[in-house]
């Protein structure tokens, strides 16, 4: 025998002096029988060993074992941290019993399922689907920016602009939010549509707004998450195709396309002068709409004066013309593009209406910023200069002869009944007033603004035109019901974006020339905070005297004779139709465009 095969014996079946001692003593002991005999367990976990060890080097197998070594460890590092975590801070409940379950976690999502093994991976939270609001860093000039006192001159008792401190454009057009703010309760919101007008339990209404009944308007008021609620422009499935207040297709077609800020006007009856808005920057030029609609007669006269031509453009504003008119009060008839603008542009994220006496003169996304977005409000209008409480309102709108008295009457007494109350100082702070001065309104276009809008304009078509006492019963209802995010500015601030043009005689309209001469006499009455009362008749007054000459031995001096409310002296004859007179405005602006003071 080799020594070799010696070597693999002696290391198979033991050792080779012990058997040689073993023939020596005369027992005859075989090799194989001298071994000593394993164990059935030992066989076992052998062949199991072997079996692992073949199956090892294959891919997959090898990646079935680093599978559930890496979901040991993972499942052993998520225990351990658990328990260093001080108590409340964790991921949450870990429970293993053949899954993980992480209750708590903004973000799971399940990977595998080996050998009945589930395991979940917690992701971070996505990003915010909503806009909540933003504060301005420390040390900003605007945070510390508070209004001065008013000016103490008695002769200016009356409203007056105040300064604001806007950011510079670029920076209002980098805040602007990519999400819509959310709208409490309510995400889908339609509006009701009727070939045929119901007129079952009608108490008041209109071919337009439809004839909703007295439960009808009280389920409006009662947000759920879908609603349909009359809205205007009944008649038709899409508003301005044969619903009364129709617009043009290409018209419909422009105002489809607004995806983004709308700045929308009125001028029905010929009744006001159009004005160009100023300090827009290019970028508003290029991604803001202007809309400004027009009525059939309006759209006459412009036309004979060459002012409209055939692009439908005067300036930024893109004139649309409505026709089929639905109400002959066109007070009533501005209240659709004000209220209703949503129906019309539905792509569009925000809007700002300004009557059609008004002048914008501070950029569209420098406002939102100021009124909306750093305000995290939906919905933003200035409050009343003068007057907090609707029943003064009312009165003072009897009073002027805004509307007939016993419409007015009646509109006040229903809302008595349904619970509103004088305002008083206890509304404060979530109410600073019941009054609005609806002039200029600044709103996001989501669920619960359009929501507040139809309603306030059902209220409109139901009652009387002045929506001034309509909108507090409104915003109560809303506001017990929901969080809705909701402002009141200053009427100073409001001032301050945006200016009236007084016009004065000779003037080129009629109702126009009344109008504005009844606004300058009342300018020129003094204040009174009691009630309004009518004022007394005029009675004809004598003209002032002439000027005295003051001679000098070398000068002659003449004196000037200022006018009433236009500041100056005639001079000459009267050579336009139109003269305009500008109010000096303070304004601030963050940045190197403006400053501080007047313009």
């Amino acid at each position: 025998m080799s020594n070799g095969s010696l070597e693999f014996r002696s290391a198979s079946y033991g050792s080779l002096e012990k058997q040689l001692q073993l023939q020596q003593n005369g027992v005859v002991v075989s090799a194989i029988q001298s071994a000593r005999k394993p164990s059935k367990m030992l066989k076992e976990k052998e062949r199991l060993f072997l079996w692992i060890c073949k199956l090892a080097g294959r891919r997959k197998v090898g990646m079935l074992i680093l599978s559930l070594i890496s979901a040991a460890v993972f499942v052993w590092v998520l225990y351990v941290g658990k328990g260093d975590s001080p108590e409340g801070n964790g991921a949450s409940d870990i429970s293993v019993k053949g899954s993980i379950s992480i209750s708590d976690s903004p973000s799971t999502i399940s990977t595998a399922n080996i050998m009945g093994f589930a395991t979940n991976l917690v992701l971070p939270p996505p990003p915010p689907s909503h806009f909540l609001g933003y504060t301005l860093p420390p040390g900003h000039p605007c945070n510390s920016f508070t209004l001065p006192p008013p000016p103490a001159d008695p002769k200016r008792s009356g409203p007056r602009p105040c300064p604001v401190c806007y950011l510079p454009v670029e920076e209002a057009i980098a805040l602007m939010p990519k999400f819509p703010s959310p709208s409490p309760i309510i995400q889908n919101l339609t509006y009701i549509w009727e070939e045929n007008l119901s007129r079952d339990g009608e108490f008041g209404g209109s071919d337009f707004g439809g004839y909703p009944t007295l439960k009808q308007r009280s389920d409006s008021f009662d947000i759920r998450e879908s609603m349909s609620v009359h809205c205007g422009f009944v008649k038709g499935p899409k508003p301005g195709r044969n619903t009364g207040f129709d617009m043009d297709e290409d018209d419909l077609y422009h105002m489809e396309q607004c995806r983004g800020v709308v700045v929308a006007s009125a001028i029905f009856g010929n009744f006001d002068a159009i004005n160009e808005p100023s300090n827009v920057s290019n970028y508003s030029k290029k991604t803001v709409c202007f809309l400004m609609f027009i009525d059939e007669e309006t759209e006459k006269a412009w036309r004979a004066s060459g002012l409209l031509g055939i692009n439908k453009r005067i300036g930024l504003w893109r004139i649309i013309v409505a026709r089929n008119i639905p109400y002959t009060d066109a007070r009533r008839t501005g209240k659709i593009p004000k209220l209703l603008i949503h129906r019309m542009t539905p792509n569009a994220r925000y809007s700002i209406w300004l009557d059609g006496k008004l002048e914008l003169v501070v950029d569209p996304y420098q406002i939102l910023e100021r009124f909306l977005w750093r305000r995290n409000a939906t919905f933003a209008i200035s409050r009343h200069y003068k007057r907090f409480d609707v029943f003064v309102e009312a009165e003072a709108n009897k009073a002027a002869g805004k509307y007939d008295n016993a419409s007015i009457d009646f509109q006040i007494d229903f809302y008595k009944k349904e619970g509103l109350t004088p305002y008083t100082e206890a509304k404060l702070p979530r109410i600073i007033s019941d009054v609005p001065e609806g002039c200029v309104i600044v709103r996001e276009l989501v669920p619960i603004s359009n929501l507040f809008t139809c309603l306030w304009h059902n209220e409109v078509d139901r009652f009387t035109s002045r929506d001034q006492i309509s909108f507090a019963i409104v915003r109560d209802k809303l506001l017990s019901r929901v969080d809705f995010h909701f402002a009141m500015f200053l009427d100073c601030e409001r001032r301050n974006f945006v200016v009236q043009a007084i016009i004065l005689p000779c003037f080129h309209n009629a109702k126009a020339s009344k109008y504005h001469m009844d606004l300058l006499l009342e300018r020129q009455s003094p204040p009174d905070s009691a009630a309004v009362s009518p004022p007394p008749p005029l009675t004809p007054s004598l003209p002032p005297p002439l000027p005295v000459l003051e001679t000098h031995p070398r000068r002659v001096v003449i004196p000037t004779v200022r006018g009433g409310p236009w500041r100056g002296p005639w001079k000459g004859p009267w050579r336009g139709p139109v003269r305009r007179v500008r109010r000096r405005r303070p304004r601030v602006v963050y940045g190197n465009r403006y400053i501080a003071g007047t313009q």
